[in-house]
């Protein structure tokens, strides 16, 4: 991971030479200073997972709407939410009112996954009814047997180094917390499972703050950033005889989008800014005067550490800009802050895949790899089980039986006679084409499918 400091490490070439990059530069200024404005480049590895988080999102809130929906009726039957169905009228009507989806996109969801959502016809009620599959049921319980099995030491710890990065207090406001738990690892009662439940360690003020309490037990490297143990991890690796300490002490790991244009002036302006000294994102910098131009740099690269550190006590190294400009005075970032991290490219990247744009998410560069983790985790591998439910193929399981036993749902799955026959049309118009795709698949030898035998009791 931090090999890739040292081309940005390598001293400029002289102003005369040919840049080694041998691509145009990416502004039009000769300055040797990193421009204040750039264009966005775009890294398709970054927005392929965005693109399948679209359908995690979407499947998380169907859920949370199945939930609510069967929340007075639901039953206890060992099958966990698995064995919760709600009638579709109901769901549907749910997303429509509050997801905002249009009258078949709800309906068009769940039939193009059925490893994830079982669409029946209720042997009573004679009403369509929807609910998890037990392999979809099985991936969220392993995410919460990951998030409980962090509890004890690993959320504690990441929720220590959060209040630790807001200076001189050391408190945040409980509501801003909560918007980040997902991305912490955090389960949804924290607020007792953590912050109550280790009073020596936290305290909860009666304005709605969660402050920072010193404790003995905390280790010596707690108020040490990720990216100073990485530094110092590649130094001991990779020190080379009569290469300068000075170059690695305040260096950044930089790996710039495919595409990003690197000119003469704008490697300069790296390599002096890599060299640039700042304060620790832990350290009280309240007190400093910031009228020089010199200190004003050095705050600004402080900034970059602050986001650098946040991102990292993230379990998937990435979370939303709006929820990171929640934490924006905390961590002394700009007010424009997309502005700000649209600067240094090479160190964060931003993608706008999902919620037709309006979705922002900040990337940790360093921590992928071809859109992998490096360093997964427990969570994150959890996580991805559910990933894959959703982007598995409805060709793999035999829909036919679903089909069948959905019976007249059809015209209440689309919200009547013609939104039906237009999911009737989508989903069986080409039934031959799809038949002849499961036998070459060998789904339809006879046996139960992977979807319809996990219910046959």
């Amino acid at each position: 991971m931090l090999r890739r400091i040292a081309p940005a490490l390598r001293p400029p070439p002289p102003l005369g030479a040919a840049s080694p990059v041998g691509a145009a530069a990416s502004f039009s200024s000769k300055s040797t200073s990193i421009p204040q404005k750039q264009q966005r480049v775009r890294d398709h590895a970054f927005d392929g997972i965005m693109e399948v988080q679209k359908r995690v999102r979407r499947f998380r809130a169907l859920h949370a709407l199945l939930l609510y929906a069967a929340a007075p009726t639901a039953p206890s039957r060992g099958g966990g939410s698995g064995a919760v169905s709600v009638p579709f009228s109901r769901l549907g009507a749910l997303a429509r009112r509050q997801l905002r989806l249009a009258p078949l996109e709800a309906g068009r969801f769940l039939l193009r996954h059925p490893h994830a959502f079982h669409l029946f016809l209720h042997p009573v009620h004679r009403l369509l009814h929807a609910r998890l599959t037990p392999r979809a049921a099985a991936a969220l319980r392993l995410e919460a047997d990951a998030v409980a099995a962090a509890l004890p030491v690993v959320s504690v710890l990441r929720l220590r180094k959060l209040l630790l990065l807001a200076p001189p207090h050391h408190r945040l406001r409980l509501e801003h917390i909560r918007l980040l738990r997902r991305d912490l690892g955090l389960p949804d009662d924290f607020a007792d499972s953590v912050i109550m439940a280790n009073p020596s360690l936290f305290r909860l003020t009666p304005d709605g703050f969660v402050e920072f309490l010193p404790s003995p037990t905390d280790p010596p490297d707690l108020t040490v950033a990720a990216v100073e143990r990485a530094r110092e991890r590649h130094y001991r690796e990779h020190r080379a005889p009569g290469s300068g300490e000075e170059d690695a002490r305040f260096a950044f790991p930089i790996r710039f989008p495919p595409g990003f244009k690197i000119g003469k002036y704008f490697r300069i302006a790296v390599w002096k800014w890599q060299r640039l000294p700042y304060a620790s994102p832990y350290a009280d910098v309240s007190g400093h005067d910031l009228r020089s131009l010199e200190a004003q740099r050095r705050m600004e690269k402080r900034a970059v550490a602050a986001v650098h550190e946040l991102l990292s006590l993230t379990v998937e190294k990435r979370t939303t800009l709006e929820r990171l400009a929640v934490f924006r005075e905390a961590l002394g970032v700009p007010k424009k802050i997309k502005e700000f991290l649209l600067k240094y490219q090479g160190i964060f990247y931003i993608s706008t895949r999902g919620n037709q744009g309006k979705l922002h998410t900040v990337f940790l560069r360093e921590a992928y790899y071809k859109g992998e983790l490096l360093e997964p985790n427990e969570i994150y591998e959890a996580r991805r089980k559910l990933e894959e439910l959703l982007m598995m193929s409805p060709q793999k399981a035999n829909l036919d039986r679903m089909f069948t036993s959905m019976g007249r749902g059809w015209d209440e799955l689309g919200g009547g006679r013609r939104g039906g026959a237009e999911l009737r049309d989508e989903f069986l118009g080409h039934g031959s084409s799809r038949k002849k795709d499961v036998d070459a698949d060998g789904a339809d030898s006879g046996e139960d499918s992977g979807v319809e035998s996990l219910y046959i009791e």
